[in-house]
């Protein structure tokens, strides 16, 4: 493998990872309640945030929160079924934003799906693209590399 590719699959830094965690945290916990309005009796999206940020404290070990990243892609399918892709697309930011703590090129998909969803829940592009604009005001201009590969 050449040194282009393994930087590709290598994690940054710990508090650069942590750091970018804990954004992705914050864009999908901002889409949850959509998740949570459709399905109020499943918790698997917030339960995945909450063990995210329970491994960036050190708290548990990032097993874990794989565990918790694929229950909260389950809720996401388990929401299909009612016919909501707003509710689908923010369950599905939890599971990327929990992914986090396995690998930091989760947090982009993170904060794509919770604009996905706010904007499918709101007036479409109009509240998409200010959901984008606050994601990018809240991730360090350090670390937007990082959050918007594609850029904003």
């Amino acid at each position: 493998m050449s040194e282009e590719q393994q930087a590709k699959w290598a994690n940054p830094e710990p508090s650069i990872h942590h750091a970018v965690a804990l954004w992705a945290a914050d864009c999908a916990e901002r889409a949850l309640p959509i998740f949570e309005e459709l399905r109020p009796d499943d918790g698997r999206p917030r339960a995945a945030i909450a063990a995210l940020r329970a491994w960036e404290l050190g708290q548990i070990p990032m097993t874990a929160c794989r565990t918790a990243a694929f229950a909260a892609h389950a809720a996401a399918r388990d929401a299909s079924g009612a016919d909501s892709p707003a509710a689908v697309a923010a369950a599905r930011a939890a599971g990327q934003a929990c992914a986090v703590a396995h690998m930091f090129n989760h947090s982009p998909h993170a904060a794509t799906y919770a604009a996905k969803a706010v904007g499918l829940r709101g007036s479409g592009k109009t509240d998409r693209d200010a959901e984008r604009a606050w994601q990018w005001k809240h991730l360090d201009p350090e670390l937007r590399a990082i959050g918007f590969p594609k850029g904003l």
